[in-house]
């Protein structure tokens, strides 16, 4: 067992789950994307800055090899082209590789792929399994959507979750697992965002350590209240540390941002300061080439302007503590207009007047010219909604018109989330900013990279914890000659 701990980040998207193990002092072997758009963000943080496009085309293009592109530690293809490649399977088997990390797409994941190969749904995470079963790393992380978790009672199955669970348990060497569920705010993201993973020691690692791992799934909500479901706390099971008032919020987050960047001479949040300082996580060859300037990934969301009164409308509707869907009552179909009109009085009630948004813009003097206001500014989107400052952010996703700003008429930049998700500074993000529906299918833009990403302090957690039972592995079995590590 060597003293540097090595991984494998695979479907690594732009980075977030590899930024948060380079943080917690894992050193990486090889990553594996097979978009060229995400991997060049992966590119630009993990390898070397892009300075000229052209050399990033050449060495993502299908015409470089496996081999030639692992040399730089990022392969920028599919899984699979990593799987024909025994030459580089061997090369990492040998490298000794202490954890296989990543997320492949799990939802339709079952048992019974392994006899029948051509459900495309399987073969995924089948995939990562296999690559699992070459390599045999001491540690794995699999991580997903906490949806996946649900079991399919109407089929008399049980979840994805938990089948893959047990399919890691039986790979190559056969793996301790560890169901958790994590919510990224209890780990000092500002964002509320539960998600599952499996954590999994090797057998004779767990053997070591009288690790068994369990059907059941530890929570991170358990680090503050008590459980009957465990007699112990796992061994591998990230430590959560932010609870109740420590919960770190929107304010803490972007509340030093305005549209033009960084606002100075002001208190700012030991969080914001943080994603303003932070750059140990670069390599030494990114660190060197990398020159603090503006802030990068902060572009201004341009709206028509009756859009931005929309917005205003929404955040003073959440000021007056009403629901949102006020906005929806003037598409409700089947009644009249003047019909309409009384719906949304009675649902306004008693707000408070002249209705002002938060960035001092008058919407209404009076009743009647509010009412009118939303007539006109009605939308059937039920998604949409402005933050608050004082809570946390909810989920990030990959579309970026679902959120307003807290006090400012538009949406949140890529920056802004890339915030919410905990990304620092000076990660930066590459490629187009977003992209149509239709592209939405295979392209993978900056906004999409942002809300894919697995937040890196919440993988930082994991990655300590992994570290830790591995290091007090090593040290039992220095202790017990007749026991070795493989």
């Amino acid at each position: 067992m060597s003293s540097k701990f090595k991984y494998v980040d695979l479907f690594a998207g732009c980075g977030g789950l590899s930024l948060g193990l380079e943080q917690a002092g894992f050193e990486l072997a090889l990553a594996v994307e097979k978009s060229d758009m995400a991997a060049e963000t992966f590119f630009h943080n993990f390898v070397e800055r892009i300075v000229e496009q052209e050399d990033w085309e050449k060495f993502s293009s299908p015409d470089t090899s496996v081999l030639q592109q692992a040399k730089k530690k990022l392969v920028v293809k599919e899984l699979a082209a990593v799987l024909q490649c025994k030459e580089l399977l061997s090369q990492l088997k040998a490298q000794d590789i202490d954890l296989v990390a990543g997320g492949p797409p799990c939802q339709g994941f079952s048992l019974a792929g392994r006899r029948n190969p051509a459900d495309v749904r399987n073969k995924l995470p089948w995939q990562f399994l296999e690559f699992v079963e070459a390599v045999h790393p001491k540690a794995v992380v699999i991580e997903n959507v906490s949806g996946m978790k649900q079991d399919f009672l109407k089929h008399g199955q049980s979840s994805p979750f938990d089948q893959l669970r047990i399919a890691l348990s039986e790979t190559g060497p056969g793996y301790k697992v560890q169901p958790v569920l994590l919510n990224a705010m209890h780990f000092g993201t500002p964002q509320h965002r539960p998600r599952v993973m499996l954590i999994g020691l090797r057998a004779d690692v767990a053997e070591i350590l009288g690790f068994e791992g369990s059907s059941q799934t530890w929570k991170s909500e358990f680090d503050h209240i008590q459980t009957t479901l465990f007699n112990r706390r796992p061994v591998v099971a990230p430590k959560a540390t932010h609870f109740g008032e420590d919960i770190l919020t929107v304010a803490d987050a972007i509340g030093d941002l305005s549209d033009d960047g960084y606002i100075e001479n002001i208190n700012i949040s030991e969080f914001a300061n943080e994603m303003r300082e932070s750059t140990e996580w670069m390599p030494k060859r990114v660190r060197a080439s990398y020159s603090k300037g503006a802030l990068p990934n902060h572009a201004r969301r341009r709206h028509a302007p009756h859009i931005e009164t929309r917005f205003r409308l929404y955040q003073y509707i959440r000021d007056q503590g009403l629901n949102a869907k006020i906005l929806n009552i003037p598409k409700v179909e089947g009644v009249s207009k003047n019909g309409l009109r009384v719906m949304v009085a009675e649902a306004l009630g008693n707000t408070s007047l002249p209705a002002k948004a938060p960035d001092g813009v008058t919407l209404a003097e009076d009743k009647i010219d509010l009412v009118t206001a939303i007539m006109e500014l009605g939308t059937k989107k039920h998604s949409q909604r402005p933050l608050k400052w004082s809570a946390p952010s909810p989920t990030v996703v990959s579309l970026p018109d679902d959120y307003v700003h807290p006090s400012l008429p538009r949406t949140l930049t890529v920056r802004e989330l890339a915030r919410f998700q905990s990304f620092p500074d000076a990660f930066e993000f590459r490629a187009k900013e977003t992209t149509g529906s239709l592209r939405r299918r295979f392209e993978v833009p900056q906004y999409t990279q942002v809300g894919n990403a697995v937040p890196p302090k919440m993988a930082k957690a994991v990655g300590l914890s992994v570290k830790k039972a591995l290091r007090e592995a090593l040290s039992k079995a220095k202790e017990l000659p007749a026991r070795k590590i493989a």
